[in-house]
């Protein structure tokens, strides 16, 4: 298994190499990037020479719902009070209904009052939390019943194991690979 932080930096530089080669389809993945949002195509094309690989670490953050490349290695590599945890954890589910809350103690009460074990696996989306199921998180190519959801307590947000959690960060990532 990858490290994730390492994960993210050989798609940023497979981006780098397709935007060298003028491939349109990573040319229209720079409107990840906030000032090239709304460029055109051939904007986009005339910039591509000024870009580093600072941008493409930028643009696969972005992919991943991070605000930022570091916002994005601190909560990858697992750092106590990363400031966000993007958005990996929420894929197409079919329109699966999930239980949603604006503050952690609100979702982790909830999780509480739930019988069984796991009674959820809180999981975010921003800085929102939500409760989700064991067919959720098959849906996001995560194994439900892998050793390192014990780890971390089912609770992504503050994990009893932030190791256990980059791990689980490695393997989502690698569930998504070639989606990007």
């Amino acid at each position: 298994m990858m490290d994730p932080v390492r994960e993210l930096k050989i798609r940023a530089e497979l981006l780098h190499k397709r935007l060298e080669a003028s491939d349109a389809e990573a040319l229209a993945r720079l409107r990840a990037l906030p000032e090239l949002a709304r460029a055109d195509a051939a904007a986009l094309a005339a910039a591509a020479p000024g870009i580093r690989r600072k941008h493409c670490l930028a643009v696969v953050a972005r992919e991943c719902g991070f605000s930022s490349w570091e916002r994005a290695r601190l909560a990858l590599a697992g750092e106590p009070g990363a400031p966000e945890l993007g958005t990996l954890l929420y894929g197409r589910d079919g329109g699966v209904l999930h239980h949603w809350f604006a503050t952690y103690d609100e979702a982790r009460a909830h999780v509480d009052a739930l019988p069984g074990a796991p009674r959820g696996y809180l999981l975010t989306y921003k800085q929102h939390f939500f409760v989700a199921d064991r067919a959720f998180v098959a849906s996001l190519g995560l194994d439900p019943d892998d050793p390192d959801w014990r780890a971390i307590g089912w609770d992504w947000a503050r994990p009893a194991d932030l190791a256990a959690r980059s791990r689980l960060y490695a393997k989502r990532l690698a569930s998504t690979r070639g989606k990007a």
